[in-house]
């Protein structure tokens, strides 16, 4: 049944934007196609809308937290913040991107684009009673605009005019009709923030202060750094839409921080939180035989999905001089063992990732198609040749951890660019070929020394340094590192994110995802394309395109991924039998209060 549903919203995303224009109120609009859920649906198919409310749940979270500020994007946001403000309308899980009324109960879309118009609901409030009103969303609006991150000012900059329309309408004008996603990041992505709470404030800073929201949850109490403790609004205004039925069942959400990453693996083998997904596969297979799970109290479970995994890398920021040469790059990811690694700290649990869009009909593969040919023809003579002739497929070694040919195509090609050992450092015009690798996990430092082991061989010196969260978090938004290990992560719909990941413009301002400091006029060109296309199969040629340039610019080292969601919880917990498109939904999740 699954596999039908997903072959179902691919093809209904075919369908050109022409033929479903919103031109009259609808509840419901979607990407590409038409949304699943006809107006009288009663509630979504992966709940359980007679789910109980109660129950205390606790999580784990690493690191620290010292925002509440949902504009400043400096500083480290308190996990959970999403739960405390409603957007215009509710993104749901089973649909590639589809959205229902919320705060806005009907809206217009119309045929071209170029605009979207938002009915407000007049039962919309905030949790200290008061109405969401058009001033709210407007100040919203501007506020992000202006206060926002980069990708934020980018993409809500696009309004350049608003109208109200009788008693409760907001109409947004956009500069033009190209960006065919804009109307529904709008109206899903959006944050509806209190005028009253935020306008005397200076939002560009972080701040403590516990604000008013009007979702779901609202913060009952903190300790800052180190816990966070939300409560289920029992008169939350939407409670009963259909989008919300049967979700947010907890009367009680506690986040947790622990600075230690082992810490936190144990503290949950104790019971001091309740929930956890497992990311590190080696320790999934072999620390989760301890006793709670012998005697049944904690369940583990491996869920397939069927959403795109993304980019899971190595990072090399080309700011720095050192990575500012594809080639270089290129001979980083032959000194990278794989094999190796997956064999040894992983026992062959994972895949190697060759694609930004891996696990998904998004994923590039062969070699270009006739209409990928249409886009990248243009550039041809500013992108490497190998995206015209060749797969990509990252550099395969013998597993042995001393892959004497990889490592020599490595030399070969570092010493056609003028690097050279000289007394057993790399050098090239007096300069050593030496970097930091920046890290914040400990989990993550077998790799960084298995790398820096073979990069040891070629000359080369990497410094692995471990860093607190915070500092982690501030040296990400000024883009202060050499090496890093990301992940970006993608879905079924890529839209104006990617200029958030690896658009020119975004890579050169503070707080940005574009990590690698990507700066093309090719890149920047297919992102526009996927952004403005116009029906599914012009979305999906614009990402073939655009996710071979990225991989053949040699970004990023890519590392591994897998399709499964591993997750442990203690037995108390119930779900509903159906998993969404994009794998478990917590929120769908109840407490059996016999059991707790």
């Amino acid at each position: 049944m699954k596999k039908i549903f997903i072959i179902f919203v691919l093809l209904a995303s075919i369908i050109s934007f022409n033929n479903h224009a919103y031109s009259e109120k609808v509840h419901g609009i979607a990407m590409h196609g038409i949304p699943k859920y006809a107006s009288d649906f009663e509630n979504l198919d992966y709940v359980n809308p007679n789910a109980p409310k109660g129950g205390t749940v606790k999580f784990g979270s690493y690191g620290s937290f010292d925002n509440l500020n949902r504009v400043a994007f400096k500083g480290s946001k308190a996990a959970g913040l999403g739960y405390v403000n409603d957007t215009l309308m509710r993104r749901v899980w089973d649909e590639a991107f589809s959205l229902y009324g919320l705060i806005a109960e009907k809206v217009e879309l119309p045929e071209d684009r170029s605009s979207i118009t938002f009915y407000l609901n007049s039962n919309a409030t905030f949790h200290d009673g008061s109405p969401i009103t058009r001033d709210d969303v407007l100040f919203s609006l501007e506020t992000f605009q202006t206060k926002g991150t980069p990708n934020q000012k980018k993409t809500y900059g696009k309004v350049i005019k608003t109208e109200l329309i009788g008693n409760d309408g907001i109409k947004m004008i956009f500069e033009n009709n190209e960006d065919k996603e804009l109307p529904l990041i709008i109206a899903g992505f959006l944050p509806i923030i209190p005028k009253k709470f935020y306008e005397n404030l200076d939002v560009t800073k972080t701040f403590l202060d516990i604000p008013l929201g009007s979702g779901p949850y609202q913060i009952d109490s903190l300790d800052p750094g180190r816990q966070i403790k939300y409560k289920r609004v029992e008169n939350y205004w939407a409670k009963d839409l259909p989008v919300n039925k049967g979700l947010y069942n907890f009367d009680t959400i506690i986040y947790d921080y622990y600075k230690d990453s082992n810490v936190l693996v144990e503290a949950f083998k104790v019971g001091e939180y309740d929930f956890r997904r497992e990311y590190n596969v080696k320790r999934w297979l072999s620390e989760y035989d301890f006793k709670a799970v012998q005697n049944g109290k904690v369940i583990l479970t491996e869920m397939n999905n069927d959403r795109p995994v993304g980019m899971n890398g190595l990072v090399m920021n080309t700011r720095r001089d050192i990575f500012n040469n594809r080639n270089v790059r290129l001979a980083l990811s032959y000194a990278y063992d794989h094999e190796w690694i997956n064999k040894t700290i992983y026992q062959n649990a994972y895949v190697r990732t060759d694609s930004y869009f891996d696990n998904s009909p998004l994923a590039s593969s062969g070699l270009p198609s006739k209409n990928e040919l249409e886009l990248l023809n243009v550039w041809k003579d500013e992108i490497p040749a190998e995206v015209f002739t060749e797969t990509f497929t990252p550099p395969f070694t013998d597993g042995s951890g001393n892959d004497r040919k990889n490592l020599l195509k490595a030399k070969e090609i570092l010493e056609k660019e003028g690097w050279n050992v000289e007394n057993g450092k790399l050098f090239k015009d007096g300069q050593e070929f030496k970097f930091e690798f920046l890290i914040v996990s400990p989990s993550d430092e077998k790799i960084a020394l298995a790398y820096q082991s073979n990069l040891k061989k070629l000359g080369i010196t990497m410094d692995v340094r471990t860093v607190d969260s915070s500092q982690y978090q501030e040296r990400l938004l000024s883009y202060d590192f050499d090496m890093i290990k990301r992940y970006w992560g993608v879905s079924l719909s890529p839209g104006n994110e990617q200029q958030f990941y690896w658009g020119s413009e975004v890579g050169k301002k503070d707080g940005s995802r574009n990590y690698p400091g990507i700066d093309s006029p090719v890149v920047d060109a297919l992102i526009e394309k996927l952004i403005n296309a116009s029906n599914r199969q012009e979305l999906t040629t614009a990402i073939h395109a655009l996710d071979r340039v990225l991989l053949w610019g040699h970004y990023v080292v890519p590392l591994y991924h897998s399709n499964k969601d591993r997750i442990a919880y203690w037995d108390f917990f119930e779900y509903p039998d159906e998993i969404p498109l994009y794998g478990i939904v917590i929120e769908s999740w109840w407490i059996n209060k016999d059991k707790q």
